[in-house]
């Protein structure tokens, strides 16, 4: 069972790509704030890299306007994360968080087995919108889909 709207985000330690590499307990991370949190499959992977982290670059000020941080999960680990960042010209403030054991994946019940495609374990492909550590909104794409998770759409969603 995923996580639902109304329950608060697990608390796990987690590595945390903004500039450098700094390591940090999602609890702490999300207290106090509004965060739009997407995850994708995999750092590098075509969807990732040409369409949904591109869409959070270009509208992560129309965020900022809002009061609202943006985070990227993928279960990669932090170098790859920290390398998709420059590669991505991620802005400051942007945060990817690599997930590399994929312990924050697991606890939200996101999880997706890419074995068949030589991925391993990997997260599925989502968005959410929490408050203070506690999740509001949740939009998981079904299989191979793009839509529901991305900047454009969780911009729509999200209060103003």
């Amino acid at each position: 069972m995923s996580i639902q709207p109304g329950q608060p985000l697990p608390d796990v330690e987690i590595r945390v790509i903004d500039g450098d590499i700094q390591t940090a307990r999602t609890g702490a991370l999300f207290a106090g704030r509004r965060a739009v949190l997407f995850a994708v499959p995999g750092a590098f992977t075509p969807t990732c890299s040409n369409r949904h982290l591109p869409g959070y670059v270009a509208h992560h000020d129309e965020f900022r306007e809002r009061g609202i941080e943006v985070m990227c999960l993928a279960v990669n680990d932090a170098y790859v994360m920290q390398a998709w960042a420059t590669a991505q010209r991620v802005p400051p403030g942007l945060k990817l968080l690599a997930d590399g054991n994929a312990a924050f994946v697991r606890a939200l019940g996101l999880e997706l087995d890419g074995s068949a495609y030589g991925m391993g374990l990997r997260s599925r492909r989502f968005a959410l919108y929490a408050e203070d550590g506690v999740v509001r909104q949740l939009h998981v794409e079904a299989p191979g889909e793009f839509r529901v998770s991305s900047a454009e759409a969780m911009l729509a969603a999200v209060p103003a």
